[in-house]
């Protein structure tokens, strides 16, 4: 490797990119095209990177086993960035086996910790731990620890541990530190954002107010019957019944939650459960059939009462009735795109449907909806087209993101 090369990488190392491509801008051989590849992925331009890595890939010979197994994990790399999730993650683990065969150890940890963010965002969190609980991040250095404690954050903060994610996070800013890399150090700084930043609304007894994530915990750990509007469930200290494919049971539900100590008349539960704007007796049948599936769904959590305006919610156990809302409401059929989108990365309509678990035609009819209301934006055309939408600011969507419903 000559001094050139050398240099560059020493640049890209230490978060520099223009200082690596000052060097190498003009060369086309095989390592050149690998640090320009990487350098053009640190400056955002992901479509040129993922070309570059993989001409440097095929410009390699096949003596060259470990560079273009560095290809391939950097091409996985911005592949991640570019919420490209869609592939196949066997080539990234023959890379990662090459690499570990070969004595590089640091990018064979990379290329796992790339396989745990994609499970990651794919919300496969049991996976994720169980991959992530097998890594020893002491002897690698400082960069690589701080992604071991992103990650680690991240999966605690899907959980709602919110001293985890913290412990976590102040480990990855002293890494961070450590590094000296800017932009990594900013990567963590944003994140510590979203244990201070509004994470949900508490509605109660006719008042709410925001919440943050330790309070979301403290609420979920406490002696309330929960209606969770993030997560489309109703628990109470012992038991957690999930609704989420029953979006006329849920709506009614929450509705009964957010009038408890009251009733709720007829007339609201027909407009939010079904959209009507006045009550006819095919409604109130509905109604009716509609509520005995609700009592049968939630029988161990409370009861639900007639009475002469409407039905009443009494819990069973717990002691008062609370409804966790999003913190600022969005149209339902579209909050999980939105939710993803809020990341501030480009998705594909491709990677959104593996990610949400959904159609590709469902979710582009999502995009396209938000994108009429002025919700999201689009960069590229055809097959490299990418959606995304700046954060709502002051606000994280955490508990929209894919993660198993805390305490299961």
């Amino acid at each position: 490797m000559d001094s050139l090369i050398t240099a560059a990488a020493r640049a890209l190392a230490a978060g520099d990119p223009l200082g690596a491509l000052n060097r190498i801008a003009l060369r086309d051989d095989a390592p050149a095209l690998a640090l320009r590849g990487i350098a053009m992925a640190q400056l955002g331009d992901l479509a040129r990177a993922a070309k570059l890595l993989r001409r440097a890939g095929r410009a390699f010979g096949p003596g060259e086993a470990v560079a273009r197994a560095r290809c391939v994990v950097a091409g996985a790399e911005v592949a991640l960035a570019s919420r490209e999730l869609g592939g196949s993650p066997r080539a990234l683990d023959a890379a990662r086996t090459t690499l570990e065969a070969h004595g590089d150890r640091v990018n064979a940890a990379h290329a796992r910790y790339l396989e745990i963010r994609r499970l990651l965002l794919l919300g496969r969190i049991d996976e994720a731990e169980t991959m992530l609980s097998r890594l020893d991040p002491s002897p690698l250095p400082p960069a690589t620890r701080t992604v071991h404690d992103l990650v680690a954050a991240g999966i605690a903060i899907r959980r709602l541990r919110t001293k985890t994610a913290a412990a976590a996070l102040a480990r990855a800013g002293r890494a961070a530190r450590s590094a000296r890399i800017p932009a990594l150090r900013a990567e963590v700084e944003s994140a510590a954002r979203v244990l201070k930043a509004p994470a949900a609304r508490r509605i109660a007894r006719g008042k709410e107010r925001s919440l943050r994530l330790a309070q979301v915990e403290d609420l979920m750990a406490s002696n309330a019957l929960v209606v969770d509007a993030c997560r489309h469930a109703v628990r109470d200290p012992g038991t957690l019944v999930s609704i989420a494919g029953r979006p006329v049971l849920f709506a009614l539900a929450r509705t009964l939650g957010e009038a408890w100590p009251d009733d709720a008349s007829r007339s609201l539960l027909v407009a939010r459960a079904f959209g009507a704007r006045e009550a006819d007796e095919s409604h109130r049948a509905r109604l009716r059939v509609e509520i005995g599936r609700l009592r049968r769904a939630l029988r161990p959590l409370l009861r639900i009462d007639a009475t002469k305006r409407g039905f009443r919610l009494s819990p069973r156990r717990a002691r008062e009735v609370v409804v966790l809302a999003r913190p600022r409401e969005v149209d339902a059929e579209h909050a999980a795109v939105l939710a993803f989108l809020a990341d501030g990365e480009a998705w594909s309509s491709s990677a959104l449907a593996l990610a949400l678990g959904a159609s590709q035609r469902t979710v582009q009819r999502s995009l396209d909806a938000l994108a009429a209301a002025g919700r999201v934006q689009w960069l590229g055309r055809g097959r490299a087209r990418r959606w995304l939408t700046p954060p709502v600011p002051g606000f994280t969507t955490t508990l929209l993101l894919p993660a198993p419903l805390p305490g299961d």
